[in-house]
């Protein structure tokens, strides 16, 4: 059993997500009481990609979002630095591509929105993800990033708080292929910013017209944005194909 410390090396984060891809979306769902459901279909909303455009799912894992993100007929592709998460969602009906959010293989400007659920905190450097979205995303573009915060009402907070703590490592012992992981993931969200925060972070990375709202009593917040008709400044350009050259395994 593995598990990720803290400062998030990226070849431990995803041997961790490796060892947790079989049982993945059944821990997902008990641990949440089924309220993953309900957070993927606000992101589908959130996201509202229509049939004639392109969707980049960002650390997606098993595939089960981008799914549901494709219900509307958009063109929708499955990104992840974990290969066994690939692997285990690849009879899903998405292209998957196997990707660093640092250094994404995509050329500049190509998606009309793109997205990342529940992976933005795993990263070694989250304002360089925000930034390699910004680049791949098209001016006018959105971002919508779904992600565990710190829920709003302080009672609510203390109970969630020993929960995340102390009863999430015993759920997952019963249920995944490798409850290690699950130490690592309560301590990585409670590490994690508060709703402000994320959003200043969004906005130094370029994008604009930053929100959120909170789910499930601010257990999960929901950041949504755009980017600009004008950017700022050029990102530097990479020479990656486009989307439409991946296919999945």
């Amino acid at each position: 059993m593995s598990r990720a410390g803290l400062d998030k090396d990226p070849r431990d984060v995803a041997a961790m997500f490796d060892g947790v891809a079989r049982r993945y979306d059944l821990t997902n769902t008990v641990l949440s009481f089924g309220e993953d459901r309900r957070w993927r279909r606000a992101t589908r909303d959130a996201v509202g990609a229509r049939r004639d455009e392109r969707v980049l799912d960002l650390a997606a894992g098993t595939a089960v979002s981008t799914v549901e993100l494709a219900h509307g007929g958009a063109w929708c592709v499955a990104a992840d630095f974990s290969l066994g998460m690939l692997r285990a969602g690849r009879h899903r009906k998405v292209p998957l591509a196997g990707a660093d959010a640092l250094a994404l293989p995509f050329a500049d400007g190509v998606f009309d929105a793109v997205t990342i659920s529940f992976g933005l905190r795993n990263t070694a450097d989250p304002d360089a993800a925000l930034a390699e979205l910004a680049r791949v995303t098209r001016p006018g573009g959105r971002l919508v990033v779904c992600e565990f915060s710190t829920p709003t009402w302080r009672p609510f907070r203390t109970v969630y708080l020993e929960y995340l703590m102390r009863a999430l490592p015993a759920v997952a012992r019963r249920v995944s292929s490798n409850p290690e992981a699950y130490v690592y993931l309560a301590e990585s969200i409670r590490a994690w910013p508060a709703q402000p925060e994320l959003g200043d972070r969004i906005r130094a990375a370029g994008w604009g017209e930053v929100e959120w709202r909170n789910l499930t009593g601010g257990i999960v917040a929901m950041h949504r944005a755009r980017m600009p008709a004008l950017r700022r400044a050029r990102l530097p350009a990479r020479d990656q194909a486009p989307p439409g050259a991946l296919t999945g395994e």
